[in-house]
Parts: C-alpha cells; structure tokens; sequence
C-alpha cells in the first residue's frame, strides 16, 4: 500500500497541471471571490426630482445625487445614463423607479430606505412606492437570471464535448497521422471547428426551445435573437475548448483547465453587475466570450431589446471566434511533422 501512495505522490509531484490544479487554482478562485464578492464601496446614483432639500442632503450620505428641474421618461433616462433609481414625490407617496432586479437597485434602494429611517419619525416622508422598469412575471427568479443560466450552463457542456473530443482525436493519434497529409491546419480546424460548433448549435436550439416553451421561461425579446446568441456561444466555447485541448495530453488534464478557463468567467457572465466589481477587475470581461453572450441574452430576454441594440455584442462574439480561431491554428503547429 505505501509503495501504491510513493507512486501516485510521485506522478503528482511531476505533474505540472495537476499541482497547479490543486495548489493555485483554488487560490484564484478564492481571490476572485474576495474581491467581486467582498466589499465594493459601490456608491449608486440616484436622480431626484420635487423631493425637499432635507431629504436630499440626507441621501447625499448614501449616494451620488443628481436633482432634477422636471421629470424625464423613466426607462430611457435610467439607461442613458447609467443612473440606478428616479426617486420623486406625489400625493400617493414617494415614488422610487429603479430598472431592473440586480445587486445595484438593491444598493440605491437600501441608499434611500437608510435616508428614509435616518429622518424618522419625521412626518414630511411619505410611503416608498417601488416599481421596476424591467420586471420579471411572478417575481420568478430563474426568470431574472435565466440568461446566465443559459449562457453558462450551454458554454459550460459545449467547452466540455468539445475539448474532450479534440484530446481523444489527438490521443488516437488521429490528429498527428491527418497533418502528416498535405490539409493545411487551417482546414483542420475549420473543419473541426464547423462540426462540433454544428453540433453545439443544435444543442443550444434545444436549450432555448426547451426553456421558453417547457419551462416558460421569460423572454421579452426575440426568441430567434436568442437562439443566434446562443449559437455564437456555442461556436466561442467550442474554439476555446480546441485552444485548451492542444495544451492538455489527457481527458483529466482537459478537466483541470475547468477552475482556470471557466469558473472565472462566470462572474462576468451578468451574475455580478460588471461595475459594482472593485478595482477595475469589471473590466476583464472584455476578454470573456461568456460575457458578450450572456449580456446579449440579458438584453433579449429581459428589456426585449432588437438587434440594433445588442448587435455590439454580437460583433463582440463573433471577433472573440475569429481571433481564436487563428490562434488554434497558430498553437496546432506544434503537432505539425512535415
């Protein structure tokens, strides 16, 4: 038994991925998690308008205030400029309009509950009337996140099949014996490219149909726009698990690239507002194919937004297809025995 426990510590201990899977991979997880889930010290807008000057003063303590001279549209107003709650008063109440569901409206409202409790028992407030602008059927909460779902969940089985298929093509030598041929490795991975990404397609039809009309999820939008969406996910993880799978020689060392390639992504898959994430770490969702998907399906499912409106993450996914595309092609030059 002691020589069985020597062998594997062995085999471990001159296993690069392996050690880094189990040393530095939980590391990066947990510090990405110290900083988008820790403390922000995000600070909300809230655009007031006919609210009396006490008020206000108070609600400075909590929030970025913006007076107003009259009162906009709502739903434009709020998403033009980045403004997370119109708060303004009538004879029913105080009025508070936010946009949608998330941790920022959560903040502007807690901003102006605090104000409110801080002024009690002052009899000039009034009752808070909350509305959402976005506002999901039955308060459903699988509705308000249901695109993250969906982009994770698709992103998630696509990168899977498709990296464990290119590592059993590479490890039946498969691969090797087809470059030893005259095809270029710009048709190897076009090829391969086209019929997983096919076949990923399909997948992510049957998602959506089976989301929308099985489960009845939600959709504002256009189911059509999600299913194009869905598919240029699909098409991203399939070439991320091709760039993966050159570096990985086994279906397990495909398996430790999951901590590192995948569940870093999800946190900038809309699950966490991008700018409430400290430190500017927001921005690396740029360099996320899972984001541009998953913020295209918020847009479709939840505000019913068209394709002019979200064609700048299209463009996003498809670029991200592109670009990946040509580096597979470069890194599969390695296995090139010409």
């Amino acid at each position: 038994m002691l020589s069985i426990v020597k062998r594997i510590l062995g085999q471990i201990k001159n296993d690069k991925r392996s050690m880094g899977l189990l040393l530095f991979a939980p590391l990066l997880v947990l510090t990405l998690l110290y900083f988008i889930l820790g403390d922000s010290n995000y600070v909300p807008q809230i655009a007031v308008y006919d609210m009396n000057e006490k008020f206000v003063t108070e609600l400075e303590q909590n929030a970025h205030v913006v007076e107003l001279n009259e009162k906009p549209e709502t739903k434009e107003y709020l998403e033009e400029n980045g403004i997370e709650a119109l708060l303004w008063k009538d004879t029913t109440g105080t009025h508070i309009e936010l946009l949608e569901q998330n941790s920022k409206s959560a903040t502007a409202l807690k901003a102006i509950q605090d104000t409110n409790k801080a002024l009690q028992p002052a009899p000039a407030q009034s009752e808070l009337l909350i509305s959402y602008v976005y506002e999901t059927a039955d308060d459903n909460q699988l509705d308000s996140l249901s695109y993250v779902f969906l982009g994770v969940i698709s992103f998630f089985f696509v990168f899977i099949l498709s990296g464990m298929s290119f590592v059993r093509e590479r490890f039946g030598q498969t691969l090797e014996r087809m470059l030893m041929t005259p095809i270029s490795r710009m048709d190897v991975i076009g090829g391969y490219t086209l019929g997983y990404g096919l076949l990923s397609a399909i997948q992510s039809v049957v998602i959506i149909l089976f989301a929308v009309y099985v489960l009845q999820l939600s959709v504002a939008g256009s189911v059509s726009l999600c299913i194009l969406v869905m598919i240029l996910m699909a098409f991203s993880a399939v070439s991320i698990g091709a760039l993966v799978s050159i570096f990985a020689n086994n279906e397990l060392q495909m398996v430790q690239f999951i901590p590192v390639v995948l569940i870093p992504q999800i946190f900038f898959s809309g699950l966490i507002p991008i700018d409430t994430i400290p430190f500017g770490l927001g921005n690396l969702c740029y360099l996320t194919p899972i984001y541009y998907g998953c913020a295209a399906l918020e847009k479709i499912m939840i505000q019913g937004k068209g394709f002019m409106e979200i064609w700048p993450w299209i463009a996003g996914s498809a670029a991200f297809i592109g670009v990946l595309f040509f580096v597979n092609v470069l890194a599969l030059k390695k296995y090139r025995r010409l």
